[in-house]
């Protein structure tokens, strides 16, 4: 019996220790939180792959085509544009995330593909430190428009018209 109480005490202490302390004092906005931990840009070091990896598929479940403007990276979904930009010498070039990589271990942020470091103008050394821009999408479609809403039927017109003739002012 003694037992079951002891039992049932740690897990009413657990309990209260767990549950998140309510008060009278307002509590912080999350939106305000993600706010402040959103970055705005990412400063690694870039590597980049190539003939070795050519027709693999990637995360996307596509092949890599190493002449492609892509990259692997593990903190942008995928699809996302990314600028990145070359701290050594400043070159720049966007490409599109398309896999997952490199190895976290190895303190890198993206590889991107041959065509990519090439323009970025690194192939030779292997390595750069590289920063990552988000890139936003501007791409729009044009509305698609039912002609209803452009050009009232006839019907609704002499209606209006109707009722804004028997109206008194």
């Amino acid at each position: 019996m003694q037992t079951k109480l002891r039992i049932f005490g740690l897990l009413v202490v657990a309990n209260v220790l767990w549950t998140p302390v309510t008060s009278a004092a307002p509590m912080r906005s999350k939106s305000l939180t993600a706010v402040k931990t959103l970055k705005l840009r990412y400063v690694g070091t870039a590597s980049w792959y190539g003939k070795q990896h050519q027709g693999l598929k990637m995360a996307n479940g596509k092949r890599f085509d190493r002449h492609k403007l892509t990259a692997a990276s593990w903190y942008f979904p995928l699809g996302t544009k990314i600028r990145v930009v070359n701290l050594k010498n400043g070159e720049s070039v966007v490409v599109t995330i398309t896999d997952r990589g490199p190895n976290l271990r190895l303190n890198r942020i993206i590889d991107p593909s041959e065509a990519a470091a090439e323009r970025l103008d690194y192939v030779g050394k292997g390595l750069t430190p590289v920063v990552l821009y988000p890139v936003a999408s501007l791409s729009t479609q044009p509305a698609a428009l039912d002609s209803r809403l452009i050009e009232p039927s006839s019907l609704h017109v002499s209606g209006y018209d109707a009722m804004a003739s028997n109206s008194p002012m």
